[in-house]
This record gives C-alpha cells, sequence and structure tokens, in this order.
C-alpha cells in the first residue's frame, strides 16, 4: 500500500494530465508520462502513448458541461495507473519516478494560465480508507 503522500501525487498526476491535453505543453507531458510508463520499455510506452492520445481526443471531443466530468474520469483513470506504478516499484525507482512525476506536475502548473487553479489541503492525524481524490487544477497537499 502508498503512503499518503505518493497517492496524493497520483492524484495530482493524473488531474495534471488531464489538463494538459490539448494544451501547449500536452505533447511535452505525453512523452514524459509514457516514458515514466513505460520504464524503458519501447512497447509499453508506445502502447502509453496510445491510452494518452485517446484521453486528448475523449477530452477534445467532450461539449460543454460534460468536459468537467470526462476530465474528472480520466484523471482518476490516470491517477490509478499512476498509483499502480508507484507501488510497483522498489523504493529507489519509486522514488525516482514520484520526484519525474512532480517534475510533470510542476511543468503543467507553470504553463496554465497565471498558474492554475490551486487547491491546498492539510492533514493533520488524518486516516484514509479507499479515498479519491478528484478536480481540476493544482493540489498541494501536506501530510503531518
Amino acid at each position: 500500500m502508498l503512503v499518503e503522500a505518493l497517492m496524493a501525487l497520483s492524484a495530482t498526476g493524473g488531474g495534471a494530465i488531464a489538463q494538459a491535453a490539448g494544451t501547449d505543453v500536452w505533447h511535452a507531458v505525453r512523452g514524459r508520462i509514457a516514458r515514466l510508463l513505460g520504464r524503458g520499455d519501447e512497447a509499453r510506452e508506445r502502447v502509453e502513448l496510445e491510452r494518452l492520445d485517446r484521453t486528448r481526443a475523449a477530452l477534445e471531443a467532450a461539449a460543454g458541461g460534460e468536459a468537467d466530468q470526462v476530465r474528472a474520469e480520466h484523471a482518476a483513470v490516470w491517477r490509478s495507473r499512476l498509483e499502480l506504478l508507484l507501488e510497483e516499484l522498489p523504493e529507489p525507482q519509486r522514488q525516482e519516478a514520484a520526484a519525474e512525476l512532480r517534475a510533470v506536475v510542476e511543468a503543467v502548473v507553470a504553463a496554465s494560465p497565471a498558474g492554475g487553479q490551486s487547491v491546498h489541503n492539510d492533514f493533520s492525524g488524518a486516516t484514509f480508507t479507499k479515498s479519491a481524490v478528484q478536480g481540476g487544477g493544482t493540489q498541494h497537499n501536506t501530510f503531518n
């Protein structure tokens, strides 16, 4: 089981992927996430690129009020994929992957207008069971 900080990072990463789709930063995010999830395997990386392209296509096809729901759904899918990756990696590789994911999130935030929307959550003595974090923009989570 991942610690809460890595779960929050996965949620933020999933949101960043969904937020980046259709923006100028998409191609850089797309490549970095595919490399992160592919872990050096070119075939796996191609599969991830195809998944990322399907996400972008779904978000571009979403009209009006359904766009937010489609974005939240895709953010949740990518959150789950990132959680699985981080959970399966041995500790040193996990920390490297987490650092790369943080860098991707920071790139998306930096590219968004006015630094993007920001949500700040502080958790002290909290217990999480089957938690889900959904939303757009950037989330800053502090676990004490």
